[in-house]
């Protein structure tokens, strides 16, 4: 187990913490909150910047890795939904299409294929950590920019469609070939 796939299981513990804040009444709620998923998001930059810096890219780390970052989107999201900070209905596109990619990686796996974040996806992951970060923050913090960062779920909602077409385009072939 090398650094960068102890960064991505750091990540991975703290969504538990994180849904534990988010859904637990007391002040200073959304700081601690937002604390922790910078603290998660964050290590989802550290870890890809130092495997690739030190040659220590990894097949797990490159499965490990996406899946983390989309236990903690989704993890955040539900409790934004509870929160009504979210809608129901984008987060449901927004999982799902998380859910729609991690299987057309694991599906790409078993035939030898590996698919690699995409620089689209990594903007889509910005973004989307930028929107999940305000929303968490809530309309205490953001005061009246907080219906803007709502609205802004729609900008994560079209990334995240183009980004997945954009895996299904490059890779689906290769996939599809090595079935045959």
């Amino acid at each position: 187990m090398n650094f960068p796939n102890v960064l991505t299981l750091t990540r991975i513990f703290c969504i538990p913490a994180l849904v534990a804040i988010l859904l637990t009444n007391f002040p200073g709620r959304d700081i601690i909150g937002l604390a922790v998923f910078v603290i998660a998001s964050l290590t989802d930059w550290l870890d890809g910047y130092w495997a690739r810096k030190k040659k220590m890219v990894t097949v797990i780390g490159q499965l490990l890795d996406p899946m983390a970052d989309k236990l903690l989107i989704a993890s955040a999201l539900i409790c934004l939904v509870w929160l009504d900070r979210a809608w129901a209905w984008a987060a449901i596109i927004i999982i799902g299409r998380e859910m729609a990619v991690t299987g057309f990686r694991s599906i790409a796996s078993s035939k030898g294929v590996t698919i690699p974040a995409s620089v689209l996806g990594k903007v889509k992951m910005g973004v989307e950590s930028w929107v999940v970060g305000a929303l968490i923050l809530g309309p205490q913090y953001v005061g009246k920019y907080f219906p803007a960062a709502k609205a802004s779920l729609w900008l994560v909602i079209i990334l995240a469609l183009i980004s997945a077409m954009e895996y299904y385009v490059r890779f689906g072939p290769k996939v599809l070939a090595s079935q045959r």
